[in-house]
């Protein structure tokens, strides 16, 4: 009686183990995917303002601390001009740009939440020891010119770090166009010029609705 018992609750755990470990696999992957975006878009606005990318999350912080952007108008002008060889006085037209004020790069990015102070820490719920996100950043050559370039990663053994061994592994293995594939969760690349994220776009709709 008891064997029986038993195989029947490892048949009932063989088809519930999938199920559970694929919920609190899509709930932890949003919030590391949400904090990769963050990291993103700290990236692209540290660019904006120094003209590359930083691997170094505490310069990442300060920079979003103290950083502003500058609001710009750009507006089509006339002059007249003297052409001295020609003798003749012609109109010229320029390109004024007008300095309209400036715009805390905290207050555009993260509307006064202080999030962007952790990004560098992968939110695993229940682990004592905290996970640093691999920040790593350069240029990439593409014809005759160097682009900048940076990525932002998690393993997902850190992530699904107290679930079972062998569900992990074929979620490390697994090639779909609906799931994350590959080892990493990953944003950026050091060998392609990109600020994309490997997720499907599931994850982004999700984010659009919250």
């Amino acid at each position: 009686m008891a064997a029986a018992v038993y195989l029947g609750y490892l048949i009932y755990d063989s088809i519930t183990a999938p199920v559970r470990f694929n919920k609190t696999k899509k709930e932890r992957y949003a919030k590391v995917i949400s904090r990769l975006k963050d990291i993103r878009d700290s990236e692209i606005a540290y660019r904006t303002i120094n003209g590359q990318y930083t691997a170094n999350f505490d310069s990442l912080v300060r920079f979003i601390d103290t950083a502003k952007f500058t609001i710009t108008q750009r507006r089509d002008s006339v002059i007249k001009e003297f052409n001295k060889f020609r003798g003749i006085t012609e109109e010229k037209e320029i390109v004024i740009i007008d300095t309209l004020g400036f715009v805390p790069v905290k207050d555009s990015l993260f509307k006064g939440d202080n999030r962007y102070k952790e990004m560098q820490w992968v939110p695993i719920p229940g682990r004592e020891k905290q996970v640093k996100f691999e920040l790593k950043a350069g240029k990439l050559k593409k014809g005759e010119v160097y682009v900048p370039v940076f990525m932002a990663r998690v393993h997902k053994k850190e992530i699904l770090y107290d679930q079972p061994e062998d569900l992990v592994k074929e979620e490390l293995a697994i090639k779909s166009t609906e799931e994350v594939n590959g080892p990493y969760i990953q944003v950026g690349s050091m060998d392609d010029v990109t600020t994309a994220g490997n997720w499907p776009k599931i994850y982004d709709i999700k984010d659009k609705r919250e």
